[in-house]
């Protein structure tokens, strides 16, 4: 609600953004949902990812250039720049950038003037800036790898995004939206998710966020063959060890009938397989009780009696 209060008040400005947090928790869906509630809304968003170009050609990508500017420069090229003139440009994981397009990104931000690659004729552009990335910038600031003004210019309004673990209480709506999304996509007929089933994706910590939420409805629902799903069709997420560390650490039991397959085991009741990890755990870090229960995302009394269940 915070996030989007903000993108509320900040939609119909053209303030530079900055949008961080860690990948899958949806940062290009912010800039979409800023860009369709500003006044630049009937143009395209121009979208380019800076982890995904390689350094030579990056400059090319969001100036342009002109036919011969270099080898392969077989015709003018408009940059992503001139295409989101009057429109708003997404620029993702900006802290890949290297250091030398970032003194060149400063400029146009300051100036509002691009000049394509091989030409010596300005060009104003009027472009709504958003930027994100997955980094501390500040931490790279430190390290010299991204410059300080530039971050300031990009800062002008931030946003950060929690990962999905530090806001469980939103996965039902967001599972209930795929579920339906996915539904429809794939023409499959599910009414519901088992409420053993919604247990497992409630606690579970969701590395991937958001992203990776999505992915796994969508497995399910392209793999069920019932009209509900149910904890078999979460098997990849029973089968995960932060997962089922996840689940003990929290309050309330596990359902008795939450069983696994293990191949060393066969069939095992989930709480036993729990005891199991976490000593294995313990053996791997000495018997420190401290480092184990800190790597098991559960409290040292809690390590103390789930080693102790017979």
């Amino acid at each position: 609600q915070k996030v989007f209060n903000v993108v509320k008040q900040i939609s119909g400005t053209t303030a530079t953004i900055l949008i961080t947090g860690e990948s899958g928790t949806g940062k290009e869906l912010i800039a979409k949902t800023i860009h369709n509630n500003s006044p630049r809304k009937n143009k395209p968003m121009v979208i380019l990812n800076s982890a995904a170009i390689p350094e030579n050609l990056l400059e090319s990508e969001l100036f342009g250039h002109e036919k011969g500017a270099f080898t392969g420069a077989l015709y003018q090229r408009k940059g992503k720049f001139e295409c989101a003139h009057h429109s708003t440009l997404f620029l993702d994981e900006v802290g890949d950038m290297p250091l030398s397009t970032q003194v060149k990104l400063l400029r146009v931000i300051e100036d509002g003037v691009i000049t394509r690659i091989g030409s010596n004729d300005p060009i104003e552009i009027d472009v709504r800036l958003i930027a994100a990335t997955n980094q501390d910038l500040e931490k790279l600031i430190k390290e010299g790898i991204f410059r300080e003004d530039l971050y300031f210019r990009l800062n002008v309004v931030s946003i950060k995004l929690p990962p999905l673990r530090e806001r469980l209480e939103d996965t039902t709506m967001i599972i209930d939206a795929f579920l339906r999304e996915f539904c429809q996509k794939h023409n499959k007929n599910i009414s519901c998710i088992s409420p053993e089933a919604r247990k497992i994706l409630y606690k579970y910590p969701w590395p991937g966020n958001v992203r990776e939420l999505k992915n796994v409805i969508e497995r399910a629902v392209l793999l069920s063959e019932n009209g509900e799903l149910t904890l078999s069709d979460f098997s990849n997420l029973i089968n995960s060890v932060p997962a089922v560390m996840q689940l003990n650490s929290s309050d309330g039991e596990i359902p008795e009938n939450v069983i696994r397959m293990d191949l060393n085991y066969g069939t095992t009741d989930l709480k036993k397989l729990t005891k199991h990890y976490a000593i294995q755990v313990l053996e791997k870090v000495g018997g420190n009780k401290s480092q184990a229960a800190k790597l098991l995302g559960i409290s040292r009394p809690k390590l103390d009696t789930l080693v102790s269940k017979k």
